[in-house]
């Protein structure tokens, strides 16, 4: 549930510059190919533009089960 749905207890935030061109394209490439596995990249890339939200790190380095429909993925997506 946490996959989908996160910690509902707990507002994850972006710092307004974080999201580049870049990083929006490698968390696109993951949702669409599904590739999980470069979610770390994705994480340090975010870390690296300002992002210093310990959840949202954290989730995006999880060794977890990562799924299409991920609130990582959706929050840096902006999808509902």
């Amino acid at each position: 549930m946490r996959e989908v749905f996160g910690n509902p207890f707990r507002r994850v935030s972006l710092v307004a510059g974080s999201l580049t061109q870049g990083i929006l394209s490698v968390a696109r490439a993951v949702y669409d190919n599904q590739d999980f596995g470069v979610m770390p990249n994705l994480a340090d890339a975010l870390e690296d533009a300002g992002c210093t939200d310990a959840e949202l790190l954290g989730h995006l380095r999880g060794p977890g089960v990562h799924v299409r429909g991920c609130w990582a993925l959706d929050l840096l997506l902006a999808k509902s």
